[in-house]
């Protein structure tokens, strides 16, 4: 289940680079799984026993190559979204790394988009979030 919510930081423009130096301090993190015209910022607003929400806020390349510093992005309507994984052991061709690692990166969700319950709880953190990022910034983004 994904639950869009409003914010201020929709719409707004500015460098890839610049806005990934920013989102990193505060635990949003470029999501690696990225299309070259669009991507998103992740970050975890809770993480117990293989459940996970994100506050997911993407955004479009409107100018350059999104991962070069200089692409000039425009961001989308945030959501909340959470992921529910298996953490019993796997025993395929991945084992070794299950075993070294304690828990293999290719093990597929029991549910991608769970259920989210107390909804109101989850956007309210992400609008926290992203309310506490744009207050600490210097410069003023383009909307």
């Amino acid at each position: 289940m994904m639950i869009q919510f409003e914010s201020r930081i929709e719409g707004i423009k500015t460098e890839f680079g610049y806005i990934r130096d920013i989102f990193e301090p505060f635990g949003c993190s470029f999501c690696s799984n990225f299309e070259y015209h669009e991507g998103k910022f992740d970050s975890i607003l809770y993480r117990k026993d293989g459940e996970t929400i994100y506050l997911r806020i993407p955004f479009k390349v409107i100018d350059g190559e999104l991962d070069h510093y200089s692409a000039y992005i425009q961001f989308g309507r945030p959501y909340v979204i959470k992921h529910v994984v298996n953490l019993g052991l796997d025993y395929d061709e991945n084992s070794l790394m299950t075993v070294s690692a304690g828990l293999s990166q290719f093990q597929d969700p029991l549910d991608k988009d769970g259920e989210i319950r107390d909804k109101s709880r989850w956007v309210k953190a992400g609008e926290e979030k992203i309310e506490h990022i744009l207050k600490s910034m210097k410069d003023e983004l383009v909307s």
